[in-house]
């Protein structure tokens, strides 16, 4: 087998910074769709005239159909043409998007948001797109840039939700995106090359039934924490059920000649414990996303917080969004230079260092923005490097499937987190209805404690010598 990297192919984008700048505008479509909604929630459900408990599907159906979607479509991608898979993902993403934006009615509203979910396989399958096109020094990079714009969209998402909701219809968080996404399908089909680097395999549907169901009942246990509590015998119970199925899973592609994630290719220590990485990091990433905002709404009379409004809130995380751009912009040189581990651990040590800042002082806003800063800058690092760090250590016609399981590792991860986070949080509320501040430190500490099992297990990934050696034929599969 050949080397994971290989160099520049012949067919190489000969505009590779159009290609990417169409790749940007299509990853900035989802990163909004990820963040727009979840401000404007109260408005649709007063709007919607729908219960806590119905609302809360626009954020969990979402959820799970991305979750579902990315690997599925990274996997389609490496089959069939990434290009193709990607016009095909966009248009899918713009159909939903067009249904919630004309949605007056929950199950609409919902279903548009299910439709919308597919949108997850744009970030494999635009590694992918860059791995196979672009010439090699511009990889790392590249892909860099493109990690960043989930944290740019998440902050810029943020804020212009709070704007469109005070000023304008919430139907607006759904046309904008759709405008957006229809010149990024028209661009696409004009501009970005299809790769003619193609898994040889079919795709083991009853595979990707197995994971679907799974991961779903795990996915879909954890968003109802908040109706159902942590110790229910129904989040327990499908907790439980979820991880059978996933075990039978992993059996199932083991047993496959034609897998749709290789899970010997899985197994590799470079591609495991990154993915482990991405788990314990989304935890910390999505609780902070989580938190900042909670806790400077807060009104001042309940002993700390700011009484920010919806707008204002989002303006702490611009730091975080803008210093996730700026760090992803030098990836590629950092690559070059250090190789993506060294980032990966300096990554980690940031985000930790501003855990630690915001348990420690949060009784003014300056404190507040400079970590939301070394956040996105740690978030930066870290993302960069875990998606190189994938490619790297996989086959080529491996790349979308690979960096699409990661994407869900820290899905997984951000669903335990902020759902952890915000449980913790509505534990401490008093009589008065507001939370205290001992939960915002609880769930600090909960950030900084899977930090640190991050850190130690970002140690564990192979350096740059040792992750660019050509992973291994996988053995025949059993009869």
């Amino acid at each position: 087998m050949t080397s994971p990297i290989p160099a520049a192919p012949a067919h190489t984008a000969s505009r590779p910074n159009v290609t990417l700048a169409v790749l940007a505008l299509v990853g900035l479509v989802y990163a909004l769709l990820q963040s727009l909604v979840a401000p404007a929630l109260p408005t649709i459900q007063r709007e919607l005239g729908a219960s806590e408990s119905g609302v809360a599907w626009i954020l969990s159906g979402y959820l799970l159909s991305a979750a579902v979607a990315t690997p599925i479509l990274g996997r389609l991608g490496d089959v069939h043409g990434k290009r193709n898979v990607m016009m095909l993902t966009i248009a899918g993403m713009g159909a939903g998007t067009l249904i919630a934006a004309v949605a007056t009615s929950l199950p609409l509203m919902v279903a548009g948001r299910v439709v919308q979910g597919v949108g997850g396989g744009v970030f494999p399958l635009a590694f992918g797109i860059v791995r196979d096109e672009f010439p090699k020094e511009k990889v790392a990079g590249s892909i860099g840039f493109l990690s960043a714009l989930l944290g740019l969209g998440g902050g810029v998402g943020v804020v212009l939700s709070g704007l469109i909701v005070d000023h304008m219809s919430y139907h607006w968080i759904f046309w904008l995106p759709l405008a957006i996404a229809v010149i990024a399908l028209i661009a696409t089909a004009l501009v970005v090359p299809e790769s003619p680097v193609r898994a040889k395999r079919r795709i083991n549907w009853a595979g990707a039934g197995l994971m679907s169901i799974g991961l779903s009942a795990v996915l879909l246990a954890v968003s109802q924490t908040h109706l159902w509590g942590w110790g229910s015998p129904k989040t327990l119970g499908l907790i439980a059920a979820g991880l059978i199925v996933l075990f039978a899973w992993v059996r199932s592609e083991l047993r496959s000649d034609s897998p749709l994630v290789d899970m010997r290719v899985m197994a590799l220590r470079g591609v495991w414990t990154t993915n482990l990485t991405a788990v314990l990091l989304g935890v910390a990433m999505f609780s902070g996303f989580v938190l900042i905002p909670q806790f400077v709404q807060t009104p001042s009379h309940a002993g700390f917080g700011f009484g920010s409004s919806v707008t204002a809130a989002g303006m702490f995380l611009v730091p975080m969004s803008l210093a996730m751009l700026l760090v992803g912009t030098f990836a590629g040189s950092l690559e070059r230079r250090f190789g993506s581990k060294p980032p990966l651990i300096a990554g980690v040590g940031f985000v930790l260092a501003s855990f630690v800042m915001l348990l420690a002082v949060h009784d003014s806003q300056l404190p507040l923005f400079i970590a939301s800063a070394g956040l996105g800058t740690g978030m930066g690092f870290a993302f960069a490097a875990m998606a190189n760090l994938i490619v790297q250590a996989v086959p080529p016609d491996q790349t979308g499937v690979a960096t699409g399981i990661n994407t869900v590792a820290r899905s997984v991860g951000s669903a335990f987190g902020s759902q952890i986070a915000a449980t913790l949080v509505a534990g401490s509320v008093v009589a008065s209805g507001l939370p205290t501040v001992d939960g915002y430190n609880q769930a600090f500490l909960m950030g900084i404690a899977a930090l640190v099992i991050c850190l130690g297990v970002s140690l564990l990934i192979p350096s740059r010598s040792r992750a660019r050696q050509p992973a291994p034929a996988p053995a025949p599969a059993p009869a």
